[in-house]
């Protein structure tokens, strides 16, 4: 009894790789701004990362938003525990998002 052999070799399943997740360049801040104006930059994007982690747990109420809950979840995403300001701008933040 003969045996057929397989001579054509099967096709290749070509499935989209997903995209390696890259992070946008740093670049550096302006020089020659006053210390206050770098202060509130900072303050600005810690407020938006700690707003974008809030609403990524489901807090979508600015009244939900505690200072004690802000801080708890800094400490999660390690980031460093916000001040009275920063936790105030975390909120607006979210009532804007709404």
């Amino acid at each position: 009894m003969a045996v057929a052999a397989i001579t054509t070799t099967p096709k290749q399943k070509s499935s989209p790789q997903p995209k390696p997740k890259t992070k946008p360049k740093k670049q550096p801040l302006p020089a020659g701004q006053p210390r206050e104006w770098y202060e509130s930059h900072n303050r600005r994007l810690k407020a938006m990362r700690l707003a974008i982690a809030l609403l990524d747990t489901g807090v979508y109420n600015p009244v939900n938003a505690s200072n004690r809950r802000i801080r708890t979840l800094a400490q999660r995403i390690g980031i460093h525990p916000p001040s009275n300001t920063t936790c105030r701008m975390v909120r607006s933040l979210i009532h804007y998002a709404n």
